[in-house]
């Protein structure tokens, strides 16, 4: 679904903006490094393979994804995107999911944007539950995760398949209430 005003980054010099096709060369070449790819499920070949995600966020449908880019706001280069997805209207939930560029790791521009958006999401589209999973080796995500109020819940077994190999996750959530 297309975002018509995204919410403050909550993080000086980092500003949120819907995410572009303009943007795709710039996010394969972080997705596509060694180092984050270990640290997610991505499986991308080519800038062409991440299309779709875009084509979701121009959908007018409630339950499409809400992708955000998350940009220097200086030059505007993307540095990360910001995702809601699974999103039911129905239970009032989404799943929320992330990724920055490893050139901007370690500086809390993820803890801030995650804050940032899942606090928005609560009051513009009323939801009561965001979760969130992460790869049980992805120690970093799950302290953004800890560090934005959200709780652990427990380890989903093979829950995805991970380049070829069922993967076990680990699922967080916060409530609107928490």
């Amino acid at each position: 679904m297309r975002i018509a005003s995204p919410p403050d980054s909550g993080y000086a010099g980092i500003a949120l903006r819907p995410l572009d096709r303009k943007d795709l060369d710039e996010w394969f070449a972080y997705l596509s490094l060694s180092e984050v790819i270990e640290q997610t499920s991505w499986n991308v070949r080519s800038s062409q393979d991440l299309v779709p995600l875009i084509e979701s966020c121009e959908s007018t449908s409630a339950t499409s994804s809400r992708r955000m880019a998350i940009v220097d706001q200086e030059t505007d280069a993307l540095v990360g995107t910001i995702d809601f997805h699974t999103v039911s209207e129905e239970h009032r939930n989404a799943e929320i999911a992330y990724d920055l560029s490893q050139n901007y790791w370690g500086r809390g521009i993820a803890t801030a944007v995650c804050a940032a958006v899942t606090e928005w999401s609560f009051s513009t589209y009323g939801w009561v539950r965001v979760q969130a999973t992460v790869l049980e080796t992805n120690a970093r995500s799950e302290h953004v995760l800890k560090k934005c109020g959200f709780a652990y819940e427990g380890v989903l077994r093979a829950y995805r398949v991970v380049r070829g190999t069922p993967g076990n996750f680990k699922m967080y959530a916060r409530l609107n209430s928490d």
